[in-house]
């Protein structure tokens, strides 16, 4: 694309700038050809004051503005897309090749986002191009012929103008844009426009997640992967080596991310598609046992098209080696966290990349065991567009979270700060929220450095991302009462059943929900979604956060707030994966010590035929069980209704509290006056016979603490409500953190025994 400059010189990118130039000026300078690019406003007088002052005119369009007259105002017109509102008239590539084919010297860019693009606007003058723009206000019938100043230059640092060159430009296989190779590196090898995420080498990965000048290698094996001595394959090997500069499909190091030690091994898919061998499995394993004999977690990015076929079952053998050396690590208490790349497949998405305590892809990976087209050619069924891509994967509950680049360094460092502050190992030196914003702005990675160095920015990336992750939790704040007309405020008789009064307050869609109470409670929240094996129950949240600067794991049943999110919660009611991904909270505060919060919210577990075949009873059995002897603190607070055993799955704890209008039983009182007395319209009297009043559940030592709601109740008093279980666990957990393992659990279980 490389073109000849013109003869004449273009102004620096500080003349003109303020006052701005006419078009007749820029015809002065020596401009012959102006293309115009107006995508959002299509304006025929810019074209024809073009022509006016003697310049050649080129006009840009899309194909849905062919039939516009103002194109019949121009020599020459270049078609740069199908449709305006497609992003073509944004798109740094298509203007610069329609400059290109227009034989143009001169680009006017009418209200165009252009104007502000570094690398448009360097490119176009490493070209020889002339960059003009003009605001849209400045648009007047006749006002661009004669002296009239409206068209300001385009500034560019001198050191961002570089000419275009074949490598310059990256096309995006999703939407089909071409973006500067810059913009792209600067987005971390995503798309600006669509966000797809490109892939990426293991020098890239490094570069993007340590700290700068920390990376360490630890690759010290290079040899005997060639045992089946098939045909050709050294040979292969060899000319893949040359190509790719990498000795092996795997590469590891040492290194720190916002401080923390970390073991991370990256598969790179330029290497024979990243397929493991015996050296791919050598090293991993290596580099897990290192991680172990010091302490420390490891990280490891998949990606990969499975098994290497010409090391036969050798290569199928890394399996088991990898998993021997991840068991070992699990043992020690240290943290591994698994990322999902695109692709990852066979043999490494059935061992070691679903084996993390954290399990986390990049968007729209390919992620499965069997392939695509032996699924389809074996079972004959045509497979969604979705299918097998990160999304589908935590649809099912397989996979903990979508990371996109943007957030992934900052949530790496986030589940290292949080599942470090209990490892047996070396604890992490990150012991807070604004401890893990210090150290990413105080550590930036060598990619973060290299963006900042260009963008004379100053502002880390990975601190922005994580000032917003911590923000998003605290949007789902209630902040606004709810009307004092609301429903359970014109109970008649409800100074004589108090009981009916709490069962109509804790239903009140008013009400606040688990995620109000978590966003008062819980700083840098990381939500994990799923139970490793079928869905993602979206009524049932949990994840990792700090509540008042300890690391705790947050369980919480959340009924929604909108009429579309309850729907999509299932009104708060869990199938059997939310229990079991509960259970998978459950173990994951045992293995790290943490404490577990969890908040109960719920008219019970759904009831459902599909829920009983795949065990709603056994999903609620193992909670109980395993929180009888979990060696961790666990506090409880019954923040809406309680009901019967899909509440008390999160129950069976050392402290449970209720909130004053909250309400906690055996059977929703409609349910125990239709089975007693067949009636159902007897639910207030259902509910005084049943004590559902908190102060009364709390008179009979089922509850320890009742927590009040002000005047009124929590939906008029969110922020109050909210203050209150806030400032009851933050108490429980000081004082159960205190007691050792065995004390908690023996403590617990005489609790229990008593009734």
């Amino acid at each position: 694309m490389r073109r000849k400059k013109p003869d004449y010189i273009v102004m620096s990118n500080v003349e003109g700038a303020a006052a701005g130039e006419s078009l007749f000026d820029l015809a002065r300078k020596g401009f012959s050809c102006a293309l115009v690019v107006d995508g959002r406003h299509a304006f025929d007088e810019v074209p024809a004051a073009v022509r006016s002052v003697g310049l050649r005119t080129a006009v840009a369009y899309t194909q849905d503005m062919a039939a516009s007259p103002r194109l019949s105002l121009a020599e020459q017109c270049v078609s740069i897309g199908e449709r305006a509102d497609g992003g073509s008239f944004d798109d740094a590539y298509l203007v610069l090749a329609a400059a290109q084919s227009a034989g143009a010297d001169l680009v006017l860019l009418v209200d165009s986002p252009l104007a502000a693009d570094v690398d448009f606007v360097g490119m176009a003058r490493g070209e020889g191009l002339g960059v003009y723009a003009v605001d849209v206000d400045r648009v007047v019938a006749g006002a661009f012929g004669g002296m009239t100043s409206a068209w300001r230059s385009c500034a560019c640092a001198t050191g961002l103008v570089r000419p275009v060159d074949e490598e310059s430009w990256r096309r995006c296989p999703s939407c089909g844009g071409i973006f500067a190779a810059h913009a792209v590196f600067a987005a971390q090898e995503t798309c600006p426009r669509c966000g797809r995420h490109f892939r990426m080498t293991s020098r890239q990965r490094f570069d993007l997640l340590f700290d700068a000048g920390t990376l360490d290698p630890i690759d010290d094996i290079d040899e005997g992967g060639d045992p089946l001595a098939f045909p050709g394959y050294a040979e292969k090997l060899a000319s893949t080596r040359l190509k790719t500069r990498l000795s092996e499909a795997v590469s590891c190091a040492r290194g720190r991310i916002a401080g923390m030690p970390a073991v991370v091994c990256v598969m790179d898919s330029t290497f024979f598609m990243g397929s493991m061998g015996r050296v791919v499995g050598e090293r991993i394993a290596r580099a897990a046992d290192r991680a172990t004999d010091e302490g420390l977690p490891l990280v490891i990015f998949c990606a990969s098209g499975g098994a290497r076929m010409q090391e036969g079952l050798v290569s199928l053998m890394q399996m088991a080696k990898v998993s021997c050396a991840i068991r070992r690590h699990a043992d020690a208490g240290l943290a591994y966290l698994s990322a999902i790349t695109d692709p990852t497949t066979g043999g490494v998405t059935a061992s070691f990349a679903m084996q993390g305590d954290v399990v986390f892809a990049e968007p729209g990976a390919l992620v499965g065991f069997a392939g695509r087209r032996v699924i389809q050619d074996t079972t004959g069924e045509t497979l969604p567009d979705e299918f097998q891509t990160a999304e589908f994967a935590l649809e099912h509950g397989l996979i903990d979270a979508v990371v996109d680049r943007a957030s992934l360094r900052c949530t790496v460092a986030a589940l290292l700060a949080l599942l470090g502050s209990g490892m047996k190992g070396a604890p992490s030196a990150v012991t807070s929220p604004d401890a893990l914003a210090r150290a990413l702005q105080s550590a930036p990675s060598t990619h973060e450095l290299r963006v900042m160095e260009e963008r004379g920015a100053s502002a880390v990336p990975s601190a922005k991302a994580w000032d917003a992750a911590r923000a998003s939790l605290r949007g789902r704040r209630i902040l606004a009462p709810a009307s004092r007309t609301a429903p359970h405020a014109r109970v008649a008789d409800a100074s004589a059943n108090p009981a009916w009064r709490s069962v109509q307050a804790a239903r009140d869609t008013h009400r606040p929900t688990a995620l109000h109470y978590l966003s008062f409670m819980v700083d840098g929240f990381v939500e994990l979604h799923g139970d490793r094996a079928f869905s993602d129950d979206a009524a049932v949240v949990t994840g990792l956060g700090w509540v008042s600067g300890r690391a705790a794991v947050i369980i919480a049943q959340e009924k929604g707030a909108a009429l579309d999110e309850r729907v999509r919660r299932n009104f708060g009611c869990p199938q059997p994966e939310g229990y079991r991904k509960s259970m998978r909270a459950m173990r994951l505060a045992q293995h790290f010590g943490l404490p577990v919060v969890c908040l109960v919210d719920t008219q019970g577990a759904f009831c459902g035929k599909e829920a009983e075949e795949r065990g709603q009873g056994n999903a609620i059995a193992e909670n109980l069980a395993y929180l009888a002897g979990v060696p961790v603190p666990v506090v409880t607070v019954i923040v809406g209704e309680g009901g019967s055993g899909g509440a008390l799955a999160l129950a069976l704890s050392d402290a449970v509290a209720m909130q004053e209008h909250a309400v906690y039983s055996v059977l929703s009182p409609e349910g125990f006056a239709s089975i007693l007395w067949k009636d159902r319209s007897r639910a207030p009297e259902a509910a005084a016979a049943m004590r559902m009043n908190a102060y009364e559940i709390f008179e009979m030592g089922i509850v320890d603490t009742v927590l009040e709601e002000g005047e009124g109740t929590a939906s008029e008093n969110p922020v109050l409500a909210a203050d209150a279980v806030r400032r009851y666990v933050e108490r429980k957990l000081d004082e159960l953190c205190a007691f050792d393992a065995a004390e908690l659990v023996a403590r617990r279980q005489a609790r229990f025994a008593a009734f």
